[in-house]
């Protein structure tokens, strides 16, 4: 008796029925964002908009921070940030709320935005750049990024 045929495998260049890759899931929330510049963060931020950081800790505490920034890490941030959420924090009161998230370099941001947008919050947007462009731009950090 011989041994079966193993099953064929398809080659990641090959397209797969109903399937995105991550660099479509970032194309397709970003094109729903108007992103920020560090600068116009920085604007933001100074008549009230909400930076969010989502970086984790140990990321934070090897880059540096941004005094002022709300840190919520990324597994929590839609339950944290979702006015209809019994765990919502104080700051997430209304849908009009401006939320700017940042990440390290601003990929993981634009998920996170486009999923805030999702649930109602419209103006949540992100770092362009992500916190490593704020620090190039000489805005506010504290910690190893100073």
């Amino acid at each position: 008796m011989s041994a079966a045929p193993p099953p064929a495998t398809r080659s990641i260049n090959e397209p797969r029925p109903a399937t995105r890759s991550i660099n479509d899931l970032l194309a397709q929330a970003r094109s729903r964002l108007t992103r920020l510049t560090p600068q116009q963060a920085w604007a933001a931020v100074q008549d009230g908009a909400l930076l969010v950081d989502i970086r984790p800790a140990a990321q934070r505490a090897a880059e540096g921070e941004v005094p002022g920034a709300l840190v919520i890490e990324r597994n929590v941030l839609e339950w944290r940030l979702d006015p209809a959420s019994d765990a919502r924090l104080p700051q997430a009161g209304s849908y009009d709320l401006q939320i700017i998230i940042m990440c390290s370099e601003g990929y993981t941001s634009s998920l996170a935005a486009a999923s805030l947008q999702d649930l109602g919050l419209s103006a949540a947007t992100d770092l362009d750049g992500g916190f490593r462009a704020w620090a190039a731009a000489g805005l506010p950090v504290t910690g190893p990024g100073q």
